[in-house]
């Protein structure tokens, strides 16, 4: 394992604080829930938004907070679901008038979490809101999931939602809008390699020199089938055929189109997966209004892409223009 780190199971909080003292005041931590948080937060006049899910996927969802995103993150351990105390705490310090929404990525353990937090605050009349995000095509019913997994389409739930709470809107705004981008956002993953969890100090799991992995899942999990390397065109072809037909897309829509690197791609190998994407889908009459090129949804060093889209409207453009700040800033 060839990693900076000092003691594996204080990785967590050690990073977490390098992001707070890194936003330059506009962001606080708490290591006792593993919570970074908006220092000017909660707002009565706004709904507070908050989502944790396990580290290890970085930027999200602590380097997302800020305004226009997240309020707060409370993650868990690398690829675990937070404890649902850092949920019910993290609701509490963030609780305001009009509520707190909970984002969450459709995985059991995050699910059995938030919902359990959801129960015992609305128990105490804390005003509760909740979205579930599903939009990988891959598999459904797999490891670690009841249903589709919540993978990079999660960023524009957010962001759409995130938008909408900065203008005040009211709760059940935000859920119309947060389920409006979840029931058009499509994401299909490939992995060329595995990745090595901080605590376990070896890979994952194992693939061979030529092969890749259809489908895989951000914590590892099996995808469709373990297949021969493929040419970037190939690669491509099998993540738009995979997501194209699902919602479907068709010709004369307009998309958002990401491409979402897991950790250990280089930057020039998305924008190259992008390009080819970009002349596919204007092939087939689908309109790319806005592109995101980048690491969004990682999972620690491991090889491979996520090719997301995401149907836009009017409405949606609006909120995914709208400014944001975080953490997360290349320049």
């Amino acid at each position: 394992m060839r990693k900076f780190l000092n003691d594996p199971k204080t990785f967590v909080n050690e990073f977490l604080e390098g992001v707070a003292l890194a936003s330059g005041g506009a962001l606080k931590f708490d290591p006792r829930y593993h919570l970074i948080y908006r220092a000017d937060m909660p707002d009565p006049n706004k709904v507070s938004i908050i989502q944790g899910s396990g580290s290890g996927h970085e930027p999200a969802h602590t380097m997302i907070v800020g305004r226009g995103m997240l309020d707060a993150a409370c993650p868990g351990d690398v690829f675990a679901g937070p404890p649902v105390e850092f949920v019910t705490e993290t609701t509490k310090l963030m609780n305001s008038p009009k509520g707190v929404l909970y984002i969450v990525n459709n995985y059991t353990g995050d699910r059995t979490a938030w919902e359990m937090a959801k129960e015992l605050m609305e128990a105490e009349d804390y005003k509760i809101g909740y979205l579930l995000v599903n939009d990988d095509v891959a598999v459904k019913d797999s490891t670690w999931t009841i249903g589709r997994r919540g993978v990079a389409g999660n960023f524009f739930v957010i962001k759409a939602v995130g938008a909408a709470a900065e203008r005040g809107a009211e709760m059940d705004e935000l859920e119309r809008i947060g389920n409006k981008v979840i029931g058009q956002v499509r994401t299909m993953g490939i992995a060329l390699s595995s990745c090595i969890p901080p605590v376990r100090g070896t890979p994952l799991f194992e693939i061979a020199d030529g092969e890749m992995e259809v489908g895989i899942g951000i914590h590892g999990e099996p995808g469709r089938e373990r297949r021969k390397m493929g040419t970037a065109d190939e690669i491509v072809d099998i993540m738009l055929d995979a997501v194209v037909p699902d919602l479907p897309f068709k010709s004369g829509d307009e998309v958002c189109l990401m491409i979402n690197g897991l950790g250990g791609t280089p930057i020039s190998e998305l924008y190259l997966l992008y390009g080819i994407a970009h002349k596919k889908l204007a092939d087939k009459g689908i309109k790319v209004f806005r592109s995101y090129v980048g690491e969004y949804c990682t999972s620690l060093e491991m090889a491979g892409s996520h090719l997301t889209l995401l149907k836009v409207d009017d409405e949606l453009k609006d909120l995914l223009l709208a400014p944001a700040d975080v953490a997360y800033r290349v320049f």
